[in-house]
């Protein structure tokens, strides 16, 4: 697990640390991992539903992937709430882009809590993306967003771009993932 950074203009009184990785599986699927370390009771924390496509998960508690080709300009979010709630969007370049509102994407996601621990994982079927994505080489941004009990959201990436969190600068694509070779 690679730690995140918290964005320096959004602080975070409930969470001591965030940790996440990500790595293709044999199958052509996108495993990710992330680690909420801290006080979760002074964490927002939507409570545990169906997994079903949600609505702006990123308002709230979420973790985030960010995917594209590594020479391309077109990518794919997917945010994934502890609610077991998740989204997916598609964009042609930088935030030029919609929902995807494809049931079939159904990322497998499960979740571990304790009073001072969060951990969720999410399994994307990367074809389902992008016909490309199971074999070429991907640049990969993770983030999380942290609602704390007073309503306020801090911002972890493995890279932060400079001046305001934005997980969608290509500057957050820190993550390298090599070509399979068949």
């Amino acid at each position: 697990m690679s730690p995140l950074i918290r964005h320096p203009h959004a602080p975070s009184p409930a969470l001591h640390g965030v940790s996440a990785q990500a790595a293709r599986t044999p199958e052509g699927k996108l495993a990710v991992s992330y680690s909420l370390s801290g006080d979760m009771a002074r964490l927002r924390l939507p409570p545990p539903g169906p997994a079903r496509i949600g609505w702006k998960l990123w308002r709230h508690t979420c973790c985030e992937v960010f995917i594209r080709a590594r020479d391309g300009t077109s990518y794919h979010e997917l945010n994934f709430s502890p609610s077991g709630e998740w989204t997916a969007y598609a964009f042609t370049r930088y935030r030029d882009g919609a929902p995807l509102a494809d049931e079939t994407l159904n990322p497998q996601i499960a979740i571990e809590s304790t009073k001072d621990r969060l951990d969720l994982y999410a399994l994307v079927d990367l074809a389902r993306l992008a016909p490309e994505y199971p074999r070429s080489p991907l640049s990969i941004g993770i983030a999380v967003i942290a609602e704390d009990e007073d309503g306020v959201l801090s911002y972890w990436a493995l890279r932060h771009a400079p001046g305001q969190p934005d997980f969608h600068h290509a500057d957050s694509f820190a993550l390298q993932l090599d070509a399979v070779r068949a």
